[in-house]
């Protein structure tokens, strides 16, 4: 079924549509680029996840993040925060999916 969709799982690289590629453990220049801002702007962040789901154009990014500093606040306060932390990133995305918690206590 992955194979249908595009993508073949297994060991060693990620096959993705279009006939790029890239290791599981490795990060895009623009992946690792959202990533450092958000480390930078959310220090407490307990978990941070950024996925280039363009393809690997950075058009556009998924982003998970888990910090203390959302804690009391509204979901679309919190979406406000990491859309704020990434103003500069943003003017040249097409387009951004966040996903936004706090810690477990």
């Amino acid at each position: 079924m992955a194979a249908a969709a595009g993508l073949v799982l297994g060991r060693g690289p990620l096959f993705l549509r279009r006939g790029t590629w890239r290791s599981f453990s490795s990060q895009t220049d623009g992946e690792a680029r959202v990533t450092r801002v958000l480390r930078e702007k959310f220090p407490r962040a307990s978990a941070i996840k950024v996925v280039d789901i363009s393809g690997g154009c950075g058009a556009m990014y998924e982003i998970h993040i888990e910090s203390e500093e959302f804690r009391e606040k509204r979901t679309v306060q919190q979406h406000q925060m990491v859309n704020q932390a990434l103003s500069e990133e943003i003017k040249s995305m097409h387009g951004l999916r966040i996903f936004t918690s706090t810690p477990k206590p």
